[in-house]
């Protein structure tokens, strides 16, 4: 009844909600549910590591604008650090508005600085407040530092998991096989 998805992909939730609509309409039955939308986190929308005005694409030419799930470690490192920020220090949390959320005025002034931040909120399960008392003033070369290490330890599993998978391609064949027997 409720599906997590990313401020981006709610249009696709809605297609499935047409869909479902449709069927139960035309068939005269309430065999579908129609899905919500849960739009949860700091990251909602995640943004270009190299231009913090574009969403995060696959098909962005520069594969240093995205984190792909099968990036290593080194590569997940090396993406965080060359990522755009800007000159000036990061924000408090007096930068948020009374519900303690990020004002569109600053993330069109600092897109890119907004966006790291949120992508450190999403991955430390932390709110945007504590993310901006934990860093207020700092140097985004501080800031990404840590980022960085963050990130490696919440996605570089996923990439070692994926290259294991890829290297093995017999145990995707048993998992396919069991799949197909159940």
């Amino acid at each position: 009844t409720h599906v997590p998805v990313g401020e981006d992909q709610k249009q696709h939730l809605e297609l499935t909600r047409d869909i479902a609509q449709k069927f139960n309409a035309d068939f005269k039955v309430d065999f579908f549910a129609l899905p919500e939308p849960l739009i949860l986190g700091a990251a909602t929308r995640v943004m270009s590591l190299r231009d913090g005005t574009k969403k995060m694409s696959k098909s962005d030419p520069s594969d240093y604008s995205r984190i792909t799930m099968t990036d290593d470690a080194d590569t997940i490192a090396k993406k965080i650090r060359k990522a755009t920020s800007d000159p000036d220090l990061l924000p408090g949390p007096e930068a948020l508005d009374a519900g303690g959320a990020v004002p569109d005025a600053l993330r069109q002034a600092r897109p890119e600085a907004c966006n790291l931040l949120g992508i450190y909120a999403a991955l430390t399960d932390k709110s945007m407040r504590a993310v901006l008392d934990e860093f207020a003033g700092s140097q985004f070369s501080h800031f990404k530092a840590v980022l960085t290490d963050v990130a490696v330890a919440a996605l570089g599993p996923i990439g070692a998991e994926m290259k294991r998978l890829c290297d093995d391609p017999a145990t995707i064949d048993a998992v396919l096989r069991d799949g197909a027997a159940r």
